[in-house]
């Protein structure tokens, strides 16, 4: 990427481009518009390096195209049936942007604004900042929001996200991120040989609008069933609801993590380059997504045209529509407490 197709200014803010590095050769390129991931750079078995993220290569297009590509997600990540939520005694309306339910913060989520960057490299590594502040009633959710988000790459080849939010009023938040990978370099076919591993026995059903029931169910006996390295593609055409009410895989699952603390949450491993993909937060849930809605139309790096299930993400969460939901994990922050989680993505070779 050239650093001068991202400097330019947008709702009256500098927009820019980062890098960081570290001594293997691996590259991960961020903006501060949308704290989008524009791009990873990582070997493969013959120390081949390429990108395995979609994405484009002029800010224009980020602005313009494809809102999610890598970006960061908020304040509430996945869906909120109807866009109506209760807190406190008081019902919220937000916008209904994914037909008629809220996704993804709304219609300009934290995907698409303009993030205060600060680029840190000291003796321990390079961080790059982030820094947001969601005004009381933006997008109608309410509270003074100030969220702050480091990037870091390790020397283990680790791409670690740390969020931490404080609110002076009672609000939800839900942040993610929301990469598009492809294991085998973006652009390069699709994903549905790529082996898929996630640590979980249960999975939250959707309705035909991609909304949880409610309902917990295990994923044995389903094409569900992550829980030993399979082929994304090897049950994705099954007559099964829950498939075709996603559209393929989009959906939620229950990670093995009681305890709260940072966990391995999937790994995903490409055949062919024999690069190797681990994911780990202490969140309770990730969605798994199968890029079922690239359609082509999203005219990516080089040219290249992203069609359907030419990349898969897998954003850790709380559960979607969770402020409907009791029995889900609360997603209400209130005002003299912290948010704050981790997720971490290793890359390495098998």
């Amino acid at each position: 990427m050239k650093k001068s197709d991202f400097n330019t200014n947008h709702y009256g803010k500098k927009i820019q481009l980062f890098t960081l590095t570290n001594s293997n050769g691996v590259k991960v390129e961020i903006t501060n518009f949308g704290g989008k991931v524009v791009s990873i750079i990582v070997p493969d078995k013959n120390g081949v390096f390429k990108d395995v993220v979609l994405g484009y290569d002029h800010i224009d297009d980020y602005i313009s195209g494809n809102p999610y590509f890598g970006a960061l997600i908020g304040r509430y990540g996945n869906r909120i049936a109807k866009g109506k939520f209760l807190l406190e005694e008081r019902e919220y309306q937000l916008v209904k942007n994914n037909g008629n339910n809220h996704l993804h913060g709304g219609t300009t989520g934290f995907n698409d604004v303009v993030w205060d960057a600060t680029f840190i490299e000291n003796s321990v590594g390079q961080f790059l900042e982030l820094e947001y502040l969601s005004k009381d009633g933006e997008e109608d959710y309410p509270g003074n929001l100030k969220v702050k988000v480091i990037y870091s790459l390790t020397k283990e080849n680790e791409l670690k996200i740390s969020y931490q939010a404080t609110t002076d009023k009672s609000t939800i938040i839900n942040l993610t991120h929301h990469s598009f990978f492809n294991l085998a370099g973006e652009g390069n076919g699709d994903i549905l040989d790529h082996e898929l591993f996630i640590n979980s026995d249960i999975f939250t059903p959707i309705n035909s609008e991609s909304i949880p029931t409610g309902e917990f169910k295990i994923v044995e006996g389903t094409p569900m069933d992550f829980r030993e390295f399979t082929a994304i593609g090897n049950r994705i055409e099954n007559k099964n609801k829950q498939l075709k009410s996603g559209n393929g895989y989009d959906h939620n699952y229950v990670l093995k993590n009681k305890q709260k603390n940072v966990v391995l949450a999937a790994a995903v491993h490409e055949p062919l380059s024999g690069r190797y993909m681990e994911v780990f937060t202490d969140q309770p849930g990730m969605q798994f997504y199968s890029g079922n809605f690239l359609d082509g139309s999203d005219v990516g790096k080089e040219g290249k045209a992203y069609h359907r299930r030419t990349a898969f993400c897998l954003e850790t969460q709380h559960f979607p529509d969770s402020p409907n939901h009791p029995n889900f994990p609360s997603t209400i922050l209130e005002s003299d407490k912290k948010y704050a989680y981790t997720c971490v993505y290793k890359f390495s070779i098998k």
